[in-house]
C-alpha cells in the first residue's frame, strides 16, 4: 500500500495527473472521490507551507549542510546564488513544465478556483493587472497567474503573466527558484521596469495593490480594498505606457478566518511595525484541519474563488507624469474596478445591495 501511495504522490509532482487515480485503484477501501479530495488537500497544503516556511527552512538546511561533510554542495549552490542574484529582476526563469504540473489542477479543484475573461488583450501592448483583494495569501492570484490550472495561457493567448510579490522572498535559497519557475517576480521598480521596457510586448504584471495593509482587514463576508492612496502602480503604468486592468477575485476573503485587531490596539501596532520595517504584516488566522473540516488548521476552507479580469484602460506613455495625470488615471481605475464589482457581484453569490468599500 505504501508503494502505491508514494507512486501516486510522485505522479502529482511530475504532472502525470491522469495516472494518479489509477495508481490508487488497488486501494479498494478508498473511493475515487475521497482520493481526489485528499490529493486536493495535499496540493493546497504544500503551497501554504511553501508560502509560510519554505524560505526559512531552506536557509537553515543550507547553513546546516555547510557544517557537514557535504559542505561542497552548499558552497556550490551559494556560488550559483551569487552569480544568479539579479535574475529575478530580469524577468526571472519561468518553466512551463512547472506551471503545468497536475498538482495545480488539484489545487484549483479544491476551492474551486475559476478565471473569467471579459475582454481580449492585445499582444502588442503591455499591462499592469491590479489584483483585489489581497486575502491572507492571494491564493486566487497564485493559481490563476502563476500556474496554467485555470487556462490563463489559453484565455489570453500571447500574454505572459508575472505575479509580483515581496522582493525579500527572492533572497531565500531554493524558494526563489521555485517562485521564478511559476513566473513570479519581485514587486520592485527594477523588476517591473525591466519587464515593461526590455522584455518586448505581451507582458502583464499582476500587482496585489492593497498589499500587507489590505491583508490585515480581510475577513469572510467583507469586500473592502485598500486603494484610495495607492497610486504608485498608476505612475508605473504611465511611465511605460502599460494599460491598466482591474481584477477582482470574488471569494478570496472567504477561505480563511482572521482575528482582526482594532485600530489603536497593541495587536494592530505590532502588525503595522512589521509591515513598515519588514514588508509584511503577521496575521493571526486559521482554516480547517488536515483531516477534518470541523477542526482548526492551516488548510484553507474550500470556498469558491472566482477571479474576473476586467476591461483594460488605455494608458499613454508619459516619461514624467504629473500628479494631476496620476490622479486622473487613478480615478478612472477606481471607477472601472467598482463597475466590474457591481456587474458581477450577483453572479457570484453577493446580494445586489453589496457595496465595494474603497479605503
Amino acid at each position: 500500500m505504501m508503494k502505491t501511495i508514494i507512486a501516486a504522490y510522485s505522479g502529482v509532482l511530475r504532472g502525470t495527473g491522469s495516472s494518479i487515480l489509477s495508481a490508487l485503484q488497488d486501494l479498494s477501501w478508498l473511493s475515487k472521490s475521497k482520493v481526489e479530495k485528499q490529493l486536493q488537500i495535499i496540493s493546497v497544503l504544500q503551497w501554504v507551507l511553501t508560502f509560510l516556511v519554505m524560505g526559512v527552512a531552506c536557509t537553515v538546511i543550507l547553513m546546516y549542510i555547510l557544517c557537514t561533510d557535504c559542505w561542497v554542495i552548499a558552497a556550490l549552490y551559494l556560488a550559483w546564488l551569487v552569480f544568479d542574484w539579479n535574475t529575478p529582476k530580469k524577468g526571472g526563469r519561468r518553466s512551463q513544465w512547472v506551471r503545468n504540473w497536475a498538482i495545480w489542477r488539484y489545487f484549483r479543484d479544491y476551492f474551486p478556483v475559476r478565471l473569467v475573461k471579459t475582454h481580449n488583450l492585445l499582444t502588442n501592448r503591455n499591462y499592469i493587472f491590479g489584483y483585489h483583494p489581497h486575502g491572507i495569501m492571494g491564493l486566487g492570484a497564485f493559481c490563476n497567474f502563476s500556474t496554467e490550472a485555470t487556462g490563463v495561457g489559453q484565455k489570453f493567448p500571447g500574454i505572459r503573466p508575472y505575479l509580483a510579490t515581496l522582493a525579500g522572498n527572492f533572497r531565500m535559497p531554493i524558494l526563489r527558484d521555485y517562485l521564478m519557475s511559476g513566473g513570479i517576480c519581485p514587486v520592485n521598480r527594477d523588476s517591473i521596469d525591466y519587464i515593461l521596457s526590455k522584455n518586448g510586448s505581451g507582458n502583464a504584471i499582476v500587482i496585489v495593490v492593497g498589499g500587507a495593509a489590505e491583508s490585515l482587514n480581510c475577513t469572510p463576508g467583507k469586500n473592502s480594498v485598500t486603494l484610495k492612496n495607492r497610486k504608485g502602480f498608476v505612475k508605473l503604468a504611465l511611465r511605460h505606457g502599460a494599460d491598466l486592468v482591474p481584477v477582482y477575485s470574488f471569494g478570496e476573503n472567504e477561505v480563511y478566518k482572521q482575528v482582526i485587531f482594532e485600530e489603536g490596539s497593541w495587536g494592530r501596532w505590532v502588525q503595522k511595525k512589521f509591515q513598515k520595517h519588514i514588508g509584511f504584516a503577521p496575521c493571526i488566522f486559521h482554516g480547517r484541519g488536515l483531516f477534518s473540516s470541523n477542526t482548526w488548521g492551516l488548510v484553507p476552507y474550500s470556498k469558491p474563488i472566482t477571479t474576473v479580469v476586467g476591461e483594460p484602460i488605455t494608458i499613454p506613455k508619459v516619461d514624467h507624469p504629473s500628479q494631476r495625470e496620476i490622479d486622473f488615471y487613478h480615478c478612472m481605475y477606481v471607477s472601472s474596478l467598482i463597475r466590474l464589482f457591481d456587474k458581477y457581484k450577483t453572479k457570484f453569490g453577493l446580494p445586489e445591495t453589496e457595496v465595494l468599500d474603497i479605503n
